[in-house]
Formats: structure tokens, C-alpha cells, sequence
């Protein structure tokens, strides 16, 4: 009589490990993390042992304009400083307070005639390209290794993010969103539905 032993114990480790192996690379890959308030804007002047992203927040009752502003992408920037004829102008939490912790990022490349940005990657961002004079060829690699490029013109973008309005999304759907969800959503009533879709030709 033989004996077999069953395969499934070495599979299971087998799948177990690579399970383990999985979860701990994805819990080394994150994300930033979501915020946790409307904004917070970098306080830069002070030496504090509390931080958020990298720089603590003022208190936001001292929030101002200005702090969402900035002049800093305004200058050309010097593209004989390198031998590839590129110049980079980032914004960050000293020139934009206000975009600390809002996961955004803003630059402004300066590119001599004939220059060119190296290939580089982006690892925690998308990018979206807006020319603003000339002409430039861009492009990127997928992860099989193919070549797309796009010959940007003034005024192009290599991204069309889309744009929707909240209240014609809302009251103008096609069917329609029934009339207790919006009466109970926006705490308002079925004359107030039906007066708001009107305005919006809904």
C-alpha cells in the first residue's frame, strides 16, 4: 500500500508567503496621507517639535489671502546654469503656505531653444504640462516600455482634467435624483427642488 503526502500544506505555505511578502510591500509603498482639515498653513518662522507634512500650522484664524498666493513662478529662470538648458522654479511650503498638506505641487519650467528636462519619474504625483510660449516636444514611458509623445503648442495642455459643476450634476441628472434624496440631503423642500431644477434648466 503506498502512501502519498498531500501537496496542499506546501502550497498553502507557499501562498501564505507570498501573502506576507504582498501586505508588507504594500505597507512600505503608501501614499501621503488624506488631510485632516481644510488647510494647513506652514509656519516657517518658528522652531517647533510638533509637525504636520514636514512643517507645523499656524492657527487657522490667522489665515489670510496671502498665504495662498505667490509671485514665485512669475520669474524666468536662468536655463544657462546647466548644461542641458532647463531651469526649474518650484513652489513649497516658504513661497505657497497655504499649500501644505493639500498634496499639490507647482513648477514652472524654463526650457533654452534645443534644451531639454532629462527623463525622470514622479513617484508620488501625476504631472499635467501647460506651454505657455514656443513650442515643446513631450512624452512619457508606460511600464511596458512603450514611447508616447504630444508636440505641445501655446497654450495646450497634455491633460484635460474636465470640469463639473455641483449644482447641474446634482439637480439636472438624466434621470433624475429622486426628489426625498435632495429634499433630504440639502434639507430643503419639493418646491425648492423643483424651483432650483427649473433654474438650472434642469
Amino acid at each position: 500500500m503506498h502512501h502519498f503526502k498531500s501537496k496542499y500544506p506546501t502550497i498553502m505555505r507557499r501562498c501564505l508567503s507570498l501573502l506576507c511578502f504582498f501586505l508588507i510591500l504594500v505597507s512600505r509603498v503608501k501614499s501621503d496621507p488624506d488631510p485632516l482639515q481644510d488647510y494647513c498653513i506652514a509656519e516657517t518662522r518658528n522652531t517647533q517639535t510638533v509637525f504636520l507634512n514636514g512643517a507645523p500650522c499656524i492657527n487657522p484664524i490667522n489665515a489670510s489671502p496671502s498665504h495662498f498666493t505667490t509671485s514665485a513662478l512669475s520669474k524666468p529662470g536662468n536655463t544657462a546654469a546647466n548644461p542641458l538648458g532647463f531651469n526649474v522654479t518650484l513652489t513649497n511650503i516658504r513661497n505657497l503656505p497655504g499649500m501644505n498638506t493639500l498634496g499639490l505641487t507647482m513648477a514652472r519650467v524654463d526650457i533654452a531653444g534645443n534644451g531639454l528636462v532629462p527623463p525622470h519619474t514622479h513617484p508620488r504625483a501625476s504631472e499635467v504640462t501647460i506651454l505657455i510660449k514656443g513650442s515643446l516636444l513631450v512624452g512619457f514611458v508606460d511600464t511596458s516600455n512603450r514611447l508616447f509623445t504630444q508636440q505641445l503648442r501655446e497654450g495646450l495642455s497634455s491633460q484635460n482634467p474636465g470640469a463639473q459643476l455641483a449644482s447641474s450634476a446634482t439637480f439636472t441628472t438624466k434621470p433624475s435624483i429622486p426628489d426625498e434624496i435632495l429634499k433630504k440631503a440639502f434639507q430643503i423642500n419639493g418646491q425648492d427642488v423643483s424651483r432650483i431644477r427649473k433654474n438650472l434648466g434642469g
